[in-house]
């Protein structure tokens, strides 16, 4: 029975493999075993994935629902602002928002995007706002309040709440 060197007590795993017979899967079954040592399964870019929309989740309040929906769509169709902040997934998020509060034509897109989305998840005609037009009265998302939406979900990721070390939040209170 061979021992292992370093301690004295009978390589097991040495004994294992002379008890049955090599195979190709085998090898490749060991070194893949080492190569994903430390390493998550899930892609880095699903893994973004799922980061930013869990931020957008948390920041943006969107009480009907359809802007945060276009918003998302975008997030996980831009593959490469997802692959340039896989490590920090916020920064996509703020990063699409900044982008889209810079650029007036993706504004607009945007804003008409929601109204079409809100028309469907509501079974509505939606109401839609030309650029410097008042919007219609019963206009859920008119460009001034997603203008607000948009700031105001930015300032909550550049200025994410403080939670004191010890405290898990209200499971964690008496």
């Amino acid at each position: 029975m061979p021992n292992d060197s370093a301690n004295g007590t009978p390589d097991i795993q040495q004994e294992l493999r002379l008890s049955r017979p090599f195979t190709l899967a085998d090898a490749i079954g060991h070194e893949a075993g080492s190569f994903m040592k430390g390493e998550s399964p899930i892609p880095r870019l699903v893994q973004a994935k799922h980061g930013a929309q869990q931020a957008l989740k948390e920041a943006l309040l969107d009480g009907p629902g359809a802007l945060h929906r276009v918003l998302e769509q975008w997030l996980c169709n831009d593959e490469t602002r997802l692959s340039q902040h896989s490590q920090n997934p916020v920064e996509a998020v703020k990063d699409l928002l900044e982008t889209v509060l810079r650029s007036p034509e993706t504004f607009y897109e945007l804003v008409r995007q929601a109204d079409v989305t809100w028309g469907q998840i509501y079974d509505c005609r939606p109401y839609f706002q030309q650029p410097g037009q008042p919007p219609h009265p019963d206009d859920e998302y008119t460009h001034e309040s997603v203008r607000e939406t948009l700031k105001n979900c930015l300032y909550v990721l550049k200025h994410p709440p403080q939670v004191p070390i010890g405290e898990d939040g209200p499971e964690g209170e008496a």
